[in-house]
């Protein structure tokens, strides 16, 4: 395939952690990086794609001029975000490691220690994969990813159906050097008549394995 091979296609991509305010200094969230999402972002924009990057709390920055970056902070404003963008994509990727749960009240000031126990009762964040696959249009291309610990394909297959996904990206906590923190990852794509595996492997070229497979099920 050519260098512009993703010429005149629309990636939305959501990349990073969401963090969910607990109060002025404290927050519920995760170890993502951001960095297989924003491999993903500079791959596509290399192949000639107009990339909507909508991007959770990172210390990483976008280089290709066909990148487009939305700074969110939490679920609800990366879902505001990803809904501006969406009906305009070819394709979707739902990258980011968005909070499931957020505290039901923000407080306004920072909660002070007292006794020995702190509740925070918690509410469900929207799940925005499967709020988009809900509103995909015939023709878009979605693809979700699973970080698992324990029952993997089985889990990851679920999350394909119940999301009305094209294919999911898996990668497991059980394997060395997959996951958060790290600049490489081991992946297995998961769609509805095939499994892929790959081996471990930079993110960047990572990167490259997964856009490589979505132009082949897009012109194959």
């Amino acid at each position: 395939m050519n260098q512009e091979s993703f010429k005149g296609k629309t990636v939305l991509l959501t990349a990073g952690p969401t963090q969910e305010p607990i109060d002025p200094v404290r927050f519920i969230g995760n170890h993502s990086t951001g960095k297989m999402g924003y491999a993903l972002a500079e791959c596509f924009a290399q192949r000639g794609a107009t990339v909507q990057l909508v991007a959770g709390p990172t210390n990483l920055h976008a280089h290709h001029a066909n990148i487009t970056v939305t700074n969110v902070t939490t679920a609800d404003e990366m879902y505001a975000a990803v809904l501006e963008h969406a009906d305009a994509a070819d394709i979707l990727i739902f990258a980011a490691a968005v909070a499931d749960y957020k505290p039901k009240v923000t407080a306004e000031k920072k909660i002070k220690k007292s006794g020995n126990e702190l509740t925070i009762e918690l509410v469900k964040n929207v799940d925005i994969a499967a709020a988009l696959g809900q509103r995909k249009k015939p023709g878009q291309f979605s693809v979700g990813f699973a970080l698992e610990t324990h029952n993997e394909n089985t889990n990851a297959r679920e999350k394909l159906h119940k999301k009305n996904l094209d294919m999911i990206v898996l990668n497991s906590l059980n394997d060395a050097g997959a996951g958060f923190r790290h600049d490489t990852n081991k992946i297995t794509v998961i769609e509805q008549e095939a499994t892929t595996a790959f081996e471990l492997k930079p993110k960047s070229e990572v990167a490259q394995d997964i856009v490589n497979l979505i132009w082949d099920r897009l012109h194959g």
